[in-house]
């Protein structure tokens, strides 16, 4: 038989798998972000697609309680639900705003060089 209600365990459970994922993304784009600061822009990628892979984990814990609630599965509000969604909607502005300053500071090191003749 199916439950057709999430308890607070499994709420509670679920938050902390995206925070924990999330959190972990948070790490890993702070490294990215000090590899942009010493202009290894290929390392940087190389960080935001491994940060991306925690993303996508986070959210595919958070997705599919969103869809159990709407196949009819009854969650009661969870702040610390509310809390983690949070968490992760930062996390991927966070993951955006990075991402942009790779380009960003990656054409302009693009430009130096060309003006230095290297």
């Amino acid at each position: 038989m199916v439950e057709d209600k999430v308890n607070e365990k499994d709420i509670n459970e679920i938050s902390m798998q995206i925070i924990l994922h999330a959190g972990d993304a948070r790490v890993i784009i702070k490294e990215a972000l000090d590899c942009i600061a010493t202009c290894d822009f290929e390392k940087a990628e190389q960080k935001l697609t491994e940060a991306k892979k925690k993303i996508t984990a986070a959210h595919s814990v958070q997705t599919a309680t969103i869809q159990g609630e709407a196949r009819g599965e009854k969650i009661e509000f969870s702040l610390l639900f509310a809390h983690a969604q949070d968490t992760l909607m930062t996390i991927m502005s966070e993951w955006n705003t990075a991402k942009q300053l790779v380009h960003v500071f990656g054409e302009f090191d693009k430009r130096l060089k060309k003006l230095e003749g290297k």
